[in-house]
């Protein structure tokens, strides 16, 4: 074995030591420590990326015990970039919200708040990497622990308790429907590593054997997983916790949570199900449709909102949406633009709520769109973010937002059903509601007329990490906005991993 097919499980042990000795470390150095494993992380799932790349994907047996007996995790393409994305967002999102966690969070929790930011970038790496059903099962518990810790660690009496609560009982009834879908799949395969239970569900299958406990199953791990990743009509619980936690906490649940779940979700339906038992029992077509109505359900909300915090939750909500729909097409090219949308909303959402916790400082710390009248204008570096972050999310041209659409419009006219002018039209209708709420807010956010607003003289004082995070956010989202071909040549060379 080469020394780089260690780094995917060297960067997980990193991040399970880091959680652990951050409970020993104060604030500051906890800080420091986990920014430091962050960078290592982002160095070592590079390093996995690039090998891959040139030699394939590989799975790493954990105590070299094979299928199947032993544990493992798969590293491909995919799986090596969603951890470097997930990694590089995770350390642009703590730097962007470094001053709203160290004023919104107890100064005797700091070092509590990265144990859980710690956890939470472990899990996503679990996530992604793991080829073991139930293993993931564990660390979508772990991961839902830490991010109602991070909701809850903004200690604002009453709306954070109720919005950690209601987070914290979706999450449980999406682990719960997910835990009885591998329990299920477990008794009637016998396995619980992917590929073989994939081989032995196809075989039942095609045997017409236990047809309605494989239903119920891929039913099951649909919906709670859907759960968790806020698929429309179960959002219900992301606009509270997203709108009142601190600043990086709402950009990591917006970013990357969310898509950790949503990755599992696609890796399971490609790996272990396959997408020739799914149309069977046509998931797809459910998933399409609710994804279809996220788009437009999630715009149509966020157009009703005041508070920027929440309209950027709801905006949230459309865009998985994107998601779903390209998983719901069922084909090579929607499973694609499924992953380059997981991507784009990655770098942009994270973005756009550090901007808006940058609105925040120069508006008395308000997040009504009223109070932040002029806001862009007393901070131009959050307004230049927020303006990349809008022109990605409505679709321009050049901006990573784009991509999606073009990669997402491409896989549906290559469908060749009434999927593809479904598919078209809600494009169409998101892509005109998305400018039909942001512009407004743009306007808002840059207004001259500074003398609606008390805060009219209070202009922004800029951190170094703040600068970093914010100028690499906008870098990065046009990277992925004019690098679309080489993306999608990498993206296409990793799905043979997931088992397209």
């Amino acid at each position: 074995m080469e020394l780089v097919q260690n780094f995917p499980l060297l960067s997980i042990i990193i991040m399970t030591s880091c959680g652990a000795i951050c409970t020993l470390l104060k604030g500051k150095a906890a800080k420091w420590y986990c920014l430091v494993c962050l960078a290592a992380t982002l160095a070592l799932n590079l390093f996995a990326f690039f090998y891959t790349l040139q030699n394939g994907a590989y799975v790493y047996y954990m105590g070299r015990w094979s299928a199947p007996w032993g544990n493992e995790i798969k590293v491909g393409v995919i799986e090596a970039l969603l951890a470097s994305a997930f990694a590089f967002v995770m350390i642009l999102s703590v730097l962007g919200g470094l001053e709203h966690i160290l004023e919104d969070v107890e100064s005797t929790k700091v070092n509590l708040y990265f144990v859980m930011i710690a956890f939470l970038m472990l899990t996503l790496l679990i996530l992604v990497y793991t080829n073991d059903i139930f293993t993931a099962y564990v660390f979508v518990e772990i991961n839902t622990i830490a991010s109602c810790a991070l909701v809850m660690m903004r200690y604002k009496p009453g709306k954070t308790l109720v919005a950690t609560t209601k987070y914290m009982i979706m999450s449980l009834l999406g682990s719960s429907l997910f835990l009885f879908a591998v329990c299920i799949l477990y008794n009637i395969t016998g396995h619980l590593l992917m590929e073989p239970m994939g081989q032995e569900v196809r075989r039942l299958y095609a045997e017409g054997q236990y047809l309605f406990p494989l239903t119920v199953a891929i039913a099951f791990m649909g919906v709670g997983l859907s759960i968790k990743g806020a698929l429309f009509p179960f959002h219900t619980w992301l606009p509270d916790a997203h709108g009142s936690a601190t600043t990086t906490s709402s950009a990591v649940l917006s970013g990357l949570v969310l898509k950790g779940y949503i990755f599992l979700l696609i890796k399971i339906y490609c790996r272990v199900i396959g997408l020739d038992v799914l149309a069977g029992d046509h998931m797809p077509d459910v998933l399409f449709l609710f994804g279809a109505a996220a788009m437009v359900i999630g715009s149509v909300r966020a157009m009703q909102q005041t508070d920027l915090k929440r309209l950027l939750a709801y905006s949230s909500i459309s865009q998985v949406g994107y998601i779903f729909v390209g998983l719901g097409l069922g084909t090579e090219a929607g499973i694609a633009a499924a992953i380059v949308q997981i991507l784009a909303h990655a770098v942009t959402k994270p973005m756009l709520f550090c901007a808006a916790g940058g609105f925040m400082n120069v508006s008395g710390g308000s997040r009504k769109l009223q109070d932040m009248t002029g806001a862009g204008r007393r901070d131009p570096l959050s307004g230049a973010a927020f303006l990349v972050g809008v022109f990605s999310m409505i679709g321009i041209p050049l901006f990573a937002g784009f991509t999606t659409k073009l990669t997402l419009t491409q896989a549906a006219l290559g469908h060749g059903s009434v999927k593809c002018v479904l598919a078209l039209i809600v494009i169409i209708v998101s892509t005109v509601l998305n400018a039909l709420y942001y512009i407004p807010t743009v306007s808002t956010l840059f207004s001259a007329r500074n003398d609606l607003t008390p805060y009219r003289n209070r202009y922004a004082h800029y951190h170094v990490p703040y600068v970093a995070a914010m100028v690499l956010f906008m870098i990065v989202n046009i990277c992925v906005g004019t690098l679309a071909g080489p993306l999608l040549e990498a993206i296409y060379a990793g799905l043979p991993s997931l088992g397209m």
